[in-house]
């Protein structure tokens, strides 16, 4: 840390936090605007897009589906309507899409200047750990939220669509329930899928280890449900489709912590046969 940096007062690193965080909102103000411009393309092409039978992943279970032979998987029909039931339900819902479109946009640009403020308050190991923290942590964000819109958004709607406990009642959803509803499942994934960085950074520092989390798997997975359960609609499908990818990301992490483990007792291997020579 520099001198500069040292002497900064309380006041002036909140002036500093004050500016980042301006830039940021403004990243996404920006992004907002485009995306509430652009309203056609945005819900025709984007919101809309999981409830079509011709989206991209309809269309590409229904491609292997038949080169196995079994056409049944082929989709023809999502049946529902959309409504619109209240006054400002419409306008609510393109200011809401608008904004959440921003924040993802935005989102590599926000965690930079986040991290352009804290960086400077860590130590120059820390910093050297830290190498590629704001690509990698965009790439998890990006990866999750694309799970959530290619996968789990267009299951998820299908299901609930043809779920019926009775032929007299047909399946006509809110526009509020369903922008809701895409948007908990992409963010909530885009979220979720930062485990690896969170743990890689816990074992940087020692809080975590491999043994640790090979102990404790058994409430992990229970943790992972409960959160699965938090962020997705009220189905078993759309739990498990969360669930089941965070498992996994879980046994990753055990596999990084073990490796940063590993790095970590080789320089205390080296540094302690430096003293002793």
């Amino acid at each position: 840390m520099s001198r500069v940096e040292k002497e900064m007062s309380f006041l002036d690193h909140l002036e500093e936090l004050r500016w980042h965080l301006v830039r940021s909102a403004i990243a996404v103000v920006v992004f907002t605007i485009a995306a509430f411009i652009s309203v056609d393309f945005v819900f025709n092409q984007i919101i809309f897009a999981p409830s079509r039978p011709d989206f991209w992943t309809f269309r590409t279970i229904c491609s292997l589906a038949q080169m196995i032979g079994a056409e049944t998987f082929c989709i023809d029909e999502i049946p529902f309507k959309l409504q619109s039931r209240q006054m400002t339900g419409q306008f609510m819902m393109h200011i809401s899409s608008s904004f959440v479109i921003g924040i993802i946009a935005a989102f590599p640009y926000m965690f930079w200047e986040i991290w352009r403020f804290i960086k400077p308050g860590l130590h120059s190991t820390e910093r050297s750990f830290s190498r590629g923290a704001v690509f990698f942590v965009s790439l998890l964000f990006m990866l999750g939220v694309m799970f959530g819109y290619y996968v789990m958004s267009p299951i998820a709607i299908y299901f609930l669509s043809n779920y019926q406990i009775s032929d007299a009642i047909s399946n006509e959803f809110d526009i509020t329930s369903y922008v809701s509803t895409i948007s908990t499942l992409v963010l909530g994934s885009g979220a979720l899928f930062q485990l690896p960085m969170v743990v890689y950074f816990l074992s940087k520092i020692g809080l975590l280890t491999p043994s640790w989390m090979r102990q404790y798997r058994r409430h992990a997975i229970v943790v992972i449900l409960i959160l699965a359960a938090m962020l997705t609609p009220p189905d078993p499908l759309s739990q498990m489709l969360i669930a089941g990818p965070l498992l996994l990301l879980y046994e990753i992490s055990i596999i990084i912590s073990g490796r940063v483990l590993k790095e970590r007792l080789k320089r205390q291997a080296e540094a302690n046969s430096t003293t002793t020579l």
